[in-house]
């Protein structure tokens, strides 16, 4: 057996404590995203396959506990399990959805959110290289380490004695973040907080994008931002984020729109101009593709199984 297999399964053995830790923290609560007094820490459980759930993603790491999930990005999908994880290292427009769980079993997952400065401190402080330059891609998904596992485990556990929150939850942070840059993804994690990297300047227009997406898009004008020319800011860009800038404006403006129309009850058309198209029918066309439904339906669905 190679120590890479070895290594894995203790590092599932350790997502059994983990679990019943996470289990004992959402237990009763329902289904979704829990909230606890860690203030980057949240905990997920789902006791049925949902649906997909499509949105902008931050920056974070997911660690999958118990059950199994399938990660969407454009039309390519990837499915993590137990001991497995997800980094995130710049906003993403991904649909994740839960496929195996069930009420005795429910799916259960540990997720962290991302700091960049933290990440810089932490880089400065242990002089590691970061002298390449080309892209890498803003989120993958490796087998989880026995002791990032652990450093799981103790901030779960820091849960049971709030008191002690304050000056360890950020130690052990700092060491989840240190396993993160050590492992055999650091090259990505480290490209997150590396001041001149091309990951930083896409990730800087991606900034620009979600607070302009409704106004015509110009990738020469975000090109000039991030100091590169049109067709390399093109291709980084891509690299980063599996699609073109235009793509990913589009589904920022989908998203919104889904939002919108479901939190505010606006009509198609006029959320369709809100949101940046100029004609209705486009808007329509591209919502169905996406979503699988025209407006109207999806959004009734969507009452329904909120209701449900």
């Amino acid at each position: 057996m190679t120590s890479e297999i070895l290594s894995h399964e203790v590092a599932i053995d350790k997502c059994e404590e983990l679990a019943a830790l996470v289990n004992r923290h959402t237990d009763g609560k329902g289904n979704g995203a829990h909230a606890t007094a860690i203030n980057p820490l949240v905990f997920m459980r789902e006791c049925d396959p949902p649906a997909a759930i499509q949105g902008v993603s931050e920056p974070l790491l997911a660690i999958v506990v118990q059950g199994e999930k399938e990660v969407l990005l454009k039309e390519e999908a990837y499915r993590y399990g137990v001991a497995q994880y997800l980094v995130v290292s710049v906003d993403l427009p991904l649909s994740g959805c839960v496929v195996e769980a069930t009420p005795n079993q429910p799916y259960l997952g540990f997720k962290l959110k991302l700091d960049s400065a933290q990440l810089c401190e932490i880089i400065a402080q242990t002089n590691l290289d970061i002298s390449k330059k080309e892209s890498v891609r803003g989120w993958f998904i490796s087998d989880a380490e026995p002791p990032l596992i652990d450093c799981a485990i103790r901030l779960t556990k820091l849960l049971e004695t709030p008191q002690d929150i304050p000056f360890l939850a950020p130690m052990i942070i700092r060491e989840i973040y240190y396993r993160l840059l050590m492992g055999e993804q650091g090259e990505a994690v480290r490209q997150i907080a590396t001041s001149g990297s091309n990951m930083q300047r896409i990730t800087e227009a991606i900034k620009r994008l979600k607070a302009d997406f409704a106004k015509p898009l110009r990738v020469e004008d975000l090109a000039e931002q991030a100091n590169m020319s049109a067709s390399s800011f093109h291709r980084h860009f891509k690299a980063v984020t599996s699609m073109s800038p235009l793509q990913y404006q589009k589904q920022l403006r989908l998203l919104s729109a889904r939002q919108m129309m479901l939190a505010e009850d606006v009509d198609a058309t006029q959320t369709a101009y809100q949101v940046g198209y100029e004609s209705s029918s486009q808007f329509s066309r591209e919502y169905a593709r996406m979503f699988g439904a025209p407006p109207i339906r999806d959004i009734e669905r969507l009452r329904i199984e909120a209701i449900a």
